[in-house]
């Protein structure tokens, strides 16, 4: 056998259950068909990490229960932003009567820190609320995270013990034999004791029968990255539900950027969208938008399909919103499963912690100076909007499963997401990549194959 687990897809469950079987002594695969690795996370619902308060499935609940206990060791493992900065459930319109129930339910799940509260203290917890309510749910559970970082933190952790990572292979087939699988992508053919499939593809063999497929319930979702000058700036979440039953969200992100968003099952204009917004709590001032995104927003279950398990097949299926909350229970439930039936054990030696790296725009003067001293190229910034340095960017290509694309670089660093949106540092960014990776700029992607950023040069000179 080439390896003893092969996981296809490198989003951030894939990641983290490679990261959870790296602990053991098992000769693990990742295959992912995209340049780089975590291209499945979104930025404003999986920036927020939930409790199960706000959903309606008791097992969606207690997984996002169980992944958010999970969070504080998380983040000062990985040293990633993360902060518990609460909450508050808001309902217009609301006599009192459906706050009192959700706050009941969730007390049956088992949710501690919550209470509810009457419209005045919710206007001391939160000086920025300017609209009239008479109750709200407010939780001290509630936290934002970086979910870049966390996807990328646990991708170098596995690689760093040991998971060989395949980019840029996409997985064509599945046949079974006897004592395993074999493994067919467009590069390679693997051969491998047990198969973990997180992807969406559900057809890659007939072996067999069919899995069930979750139901999508997929909605819309506008939202809006705020300039940080942007006034109220919010301390808590909020989650407003809204006369016409549409979700509205301010989420205060974990780099000091306010998020607005809109989650409705209608199709709406940008404009409109603002409208619903301020209709229901004046917080969105249109000279402070600093970008604007569409997303779908999945708000169906996600399972753990283990009806094969004994045979070496196990999937994971369905897509939503809390997908980074409940990563780390998945992760761990996968990685039960897998070192139950393989009867493995656990490593001897396991470095578990992520290689350093800097924020130039979150240090002190002081470290900055310190930094500066040992590599000038800290003291280069390259992105004057977000504070992004010449070493970050360095870093970010260098790294374990460094940077390839001009969007990886984006995620790793916070690099082209400031105001000028690039105008400025655009150049230079895939100037350092082409450098760095030995690569003439034209063969300088912004994230897949085919999207080069330079076509070609506008005239040719063979000297000037």
């Amino acid at each position: 056998m080439d390896y003893d687990v092969l996981i296809l897809g490198g989003g951030i469950i894939g990641c983290a259950a490679a990261y959870e079987l790296s602990k053991y002594s098992l000769n693990i695969a990742l295959i992912e068909k995209e340049y780089d690795i975590a291209d499945d996370v979104s930025l404003v619902n999986a920036a927020i990490v939930y409790d199960g308060i706000e959903t309606k499935d008791d097992a969606m609940a207690n997984l996002e229960l169980i992944g958010n206990r999970m969070f504080d060791d998380l983040s000062k493992k990985f040293n990633i932003p993360f902060k518990r900065n609460g909450s508050l459930l808001l309902i217009q319109n609301d006599d009192g009567s459906e706050i009192t129930s959700i706050y009941k339910r969730a007390k049956k799940r088992g949710i501690e820190n919550i209470k509810l509260i009457d419209g005045e203290e919710a206007k001391k917890i939160e000086p920025a609320l300017n609209i009239d309510v008479k109750y709200a749910l407010y939780s001290h559970n509630i936290g934002v995270v970086c979910p870049y970082d966390l996807a990328l933190s646990y991708g170098e952790v596995a690689y760093d013990n040991g998971v060989n990572f395949k980019l840029e292979e996409e997985v064509l087939a599945i046949k079974k034999f006897r004592n395993g699988f074999q493994v067919n992508t467009n590069k390679n053919k693997f051969t491998c004791r047990l198969v973990i499939n997180t992807t969406p593809v559900n057809t890659y063999f007939s072996d067999f029968p069919e899995e069930d497929k979750v139901l999508e319930n997929r909605i819309n979702l506008q939202y809006f990255i705020m300039d940080r000058e942007v006034k109220p700036n919010f301390k808590n979440t909020l989650f407003i539900l809204n006369n016409k039953r549409e979700r509205i969200y301010a989420v205060p992100n974990a780099y000091g950027d306010t998020i607005l968003a809109l989650s409705t099952k209608n199709i709406m204009s940008t404009a409109k969208a603002k409208d619903r917004i301020n209709s229901a709590a004046k917080i969105l001032d249109e000279d402070f938008v600093n970008t604007h995104y569409r997303l779908p927003f999945y708000n169906e279950g996600m399972v753990i399909d283990d009806r094969y398990i004994n045979e070496g097949y196990l999937r994971v299926a369905g897509k939503h919103y809390g997908q980074v909350t409940i990563t780390p229970a998945l992760a761990d439930n996968i990685c039960k499963s897998i070192v139950s039936i393989l009867k493995c054990k656990p490593k001897k030696e396991f470095y578990d912690k992520r290689r350093e790296y800097y924020k130039f725009r979150a240090m002190s003067n002081s470290e900055r100076n310190s930094l500066i001293s040992q590599d000038k190229r800290y003291g280069n910034v390259v992105c004057v909007c977000q504070k992004v340095t010449e070493g970050e960017i360095i870093d970010s290509i260098r790294r374990p499963l460094g940077a390839r694309t001009i969007e990886g670089i984006k995620r790793r660093t916070g690099v082209l997401s400031g105001s000028c949106k690039g105008s400025l540092c655009y150049n230079k960014v895939a100037e350092i990549l082409a450098r760095e990776t030995d690569k003439d700029l034209r063969e300088i992607v912004i994230d897949s194959s085919g999207s080069n950023v330079f076509k070609g040069r506008i005239k040719e000179f063979d000297s000037i």
